[in-house]
């Protein structure tokens, strides 16, 4: 029998200093050009990180994120600095702490934004077509159904909330106020570009992402550079293309499982969040490991 992967809910290492806890992510300083980010196997859902890790989930997060990094590295450069792990965290029993979930990055400036695009009516899109015909403002065709794909990819940012605050979705004018018309078109035809790309590639291999979001920053000499993660199933929709129906919620690769349980609870979406029952996290766990299996094997 395959021995589950051990957990990690939360870094400490004490050779480098703490400069945030997110979500999922531990951020320490290397040097004042560098950062170590640790992603943990926290889980976030509706904004608020649960108390129960899900084994594995960290690794499985950085090895995706390292392969779209790669694959899409001629659309934009990434935050992934070539410092390797040993000589950023010197100290053998913190990177044996960290092993498989640790990325060295370049610092950069991080935009105020989380930039979504929608390939697909589903979740809180879905909602807001039923509501008024529209997503995040956007008008749609009448007649659309639930999961169905869009005429185009929209692009529908965010704002990018505080852990235990939630984010607010907002037009592209408000980017466009706060970063500049340039530098908020930038964004948004970017992350419409890594969105067709990233389907393009998942689709025949049985996945159809849905969704996604992506953060970006800029370095010294202001280039948009893809930060963060990328295109992970803690950051996008992931469907199994053979179950795919249109006019039903699909099945999901990603945290929707989780959503979907949370939602038979009695819990107003606050801090702090219920504990998941073990048979939930070990399907959890095994939903992002079929994806990556599927996206980078």
């Amino acid at each position: 029998m395959t021995q589950p992967p051990a957990s990690l809910y939360q870094s400490e290492l004490t050779s480098l200093p703490l400069v945030q806890r997110g979500k999922v992510r531990d951020i320490y300083a290397v040097d004042d050009d560098h950062l170590l980010i640790v992603t943990t196997d926290r889980l976030s859902a509706f904004d608020v990180v649960l108390p129960d890790p899900v084994p594995g989930k960290g690794e499985v997060l950085t090895r995706v994120s390292d392969f779209w990094f790669r694959h899409l590295g001629d659309v934009i450069a990434n935050h992934v600095a070539a410092m390797p792990l040993e000589r950023a965290v010197p100290d053998a029993d913190d990177r044996a702490q960290i092993a498989g979930r640790a990325t060295v990055v370049r610092r950069l400036r991080a935009l105020p934004v989380e930039a979504i695009v929608r390939g697909y009516l589903s979740g809180s899109g879905w909602q807001d077509y039923r509501n008024n015909g529209a997503v995040c403002g956007i008008p749609l065709p009448t007649g659309l159904q639930q999961a169905e794909q869009l005429p185009e990819p929209i692009y529908t940012p965010s704002t990018k909330a505080e852990v235990g605050d939630h984010d607010e979705n907002v037009a592209f004018e408000a980017t466009a106020a706060s970063l500049g018309h340039d530098l908020a078109a930038q964004v948004r035809d970017t992350a419409l570009e890594l969105y067709r790309r990233a389907a393009a590639y998942a689709a025949p291999r049985g996945i159809i992402i849905a969704d996604t979001k992506f953060e970006f920053g800029l370095d010294a000499d202001d280039r948009l550079t893809l930060i963060d993660e990328a295109l992970t199933p803690d950051s996008s929709r992931f469907w199994p293309a053979a179950e795919y129906r249109v006019g039903t919620s699909p099945p999901s690769f990603d945290k929707q499982y989780v959503r979907d349980y949370l939602e038979t609870l009695d819990w107003d979406k606050t801090a702090p969040g219920p504990h998941l029952p073990e048979t939930v996290i070990r399907r959890t766990a095994d939903k992002y490991r079929e994806a990556e299996r599927l996206l980078v094997s």
